[in-house]
């Protein structure tokens, strides 16, 4: 597959394409084919789908800069939302440098974790950001409720030194407290699902105090983002022959699950992230995929007998990095009195490199279609890049699926259903 000389990372399909589990030719020749009108019509969302115009905009990061200057001088820093509006942000905890103030994200509203945690914290030194699309998302205004009430208990005088809202610029629930308190707002895009924000003051507020280069993340998604929109052909866009790949499979009814295995700690919370992109954007019509994030070489060792040797409907996606030479090694003389020839002298990195390439072809050999990811490493650059193309990737496969990748019918119906449930008590 052609590659970009500017590309932030390597796209392999030749263990999807060859072999027994082989991907068939034609099936892919055929997805490919079809998403060549899938890619016009990214082209031609450049004006109106307002993600696209995300990465090249500034004024929105200075706004973010500024607010997060006053923000600093607290102790902690406590993330309020769920779903999109946490899950990106969580992801780039990963790249964190700074250590003051410390960043935590509280979106599954566990009565009793949230108890610990309002007692926990140093309420005069806590700074909430709640963040919420539509201003009326329940769980997260039970928190910032919650919160307000345990800082006024706390002595605190004045509320809005204590929280930001991030929320569409319209009337709401959310958008009411912040007014009502004189908290500091940032506006949430209304044209970008909470789930397709993160590359949005959703996540750039939280990485700016985390001490993340919010600059090179939005550099790594204009480069993908380039790249996809400037191909000739689908080929030449890695996200759209990633949804070929995955549309060819599911035309033979080989898609139950895609499973996405990085070999590196920076990206164990990153898969929590994609999931939700994945399932809530393609679950629909009685189609899509169960994605699934493993890590290995942890998950190497509980899962690959069933990945090499159970139903075996799933497309792999291995992403690996550099680690080659890297991390401590085992000292050769010790080594080898253990009779450990093989490790001696070698360094963690190596065993890494050499399980990530062992995994790959154990499933490949067994018949398992493999898709393979490298990257030199994983800064802001990197993620950056990784969020759009897989961003990039779930757009256009729900054009091929025939679905729309922006809305969550599910979802909505379960919170109504919800908020029926507390009102009849």
């Amino acid at each position: 597959m052609p590659e970009s000389k500017n590309s932030p990372f390597r796209v392999s399909l030749d263990l999807a394409l060859s072999g027994k589990g082989a991907v068939p030719r034609a099936d892919f020749e055929r997805a490919l084919a079809a998403a060549d009108p899938a890619l016009d019509w990214l082209r031609g969302q450049k004006g109106s789908l307002e993600l696209l115009s995300i990465p090249s905009r500034t004024d929105d990061v200075k706004a973010a800069v500024k607010l997060a200057a006053g923000i600093k001088g607290m102790k902690t820093v406590a993330v309020l939302g769920i779903g999109g509006s946490s899950l990106g942000g969580q992801a780039l905890t990963a790249l964190r440098r700074a250590s003051s103030p410390s960043v935590e994200f509280h979106d599954n509203p566990d009565p009793f974790s949230w108890t610990a945690a309002l007692k926990r914290f140093d309420l005069k030194k806590t700074h909430f950001i709640a963040i919420s699309k539509s201003g009326g998302t329940a769980e997260t205004l039970m928190q910032v409720l919650t919160a307000a009430d345990a800082l006024e208990k706390a002595g605190v005088k004045s509320l809005k030194k204590h929280f930001t809202i991030v929320t569409e610029p319209h009337k709401s629930p959310l958008a009411d407290f912040a007014d009502s308190i004189g908290a500091a707002r940032l506006d949430h895009p209304t044209g970008v699902g909470g789930r397709y924000s993160v590359l949005t003051v959703v996540g750039l507020l939280p990485a700016i105090l985390m001490g993340l280069d919010v600059k090179k993340l939005r550099a790594g998604a204009s480069a993908v983002l380039e790249t996809t929109l400037a191909a000739k052909k689908p080929i030449d866009a890695p996200a759209a022959v990633g949804a070929a790949l995955h549309q060819a499979l599911a035309a033979e009814g080989k898609l139950a699950t895609t499973i996405l295995w990085p070999y590196v700690d920076k990206l164990q919370v990153f898969g929590g992230w994609w999931r939700q992109l994945w399932a809530e954007s393609l679950g629909k019509d009685g189609m899509g995929s169960t994605p699934v994030s493993v890590l290995g070489p942890v998950d190497q060792h509980s899962q690959l007998q069933l990945f090499r040797d159970g139903p075996g409907n799933a497309l792999f996606t291995l992403v690996s990095v550099d680690t080659k030479g890297k991390g401590p090694a085992a000292p050769r003389a010790r080594a080898k009195q253990l009779g450990l020839d093989y490790l001696a002298g070698k360094r963690l990195g190596d065993l890494v490199d050499a399980e990530a390439r062992a995994t790959a072809q154990t499933l490949s050999k067994n018949g398992r279609p493999v898709r393979q990811i490298h990257l030199a490493k994983v800064d802001e650059f990197e993620m950056g890049a990784l969020m759009m193309h897989f961003m990039l990737e779930t757009i256009l496969m729900g054009r091929l699926m025939g679905v729309d990748p922006f809305d969550q019918p599910g979802v909505e119906e379960g919170k109504v259903l919800a908020r029926q449930f507390l009102k009849e008590g």
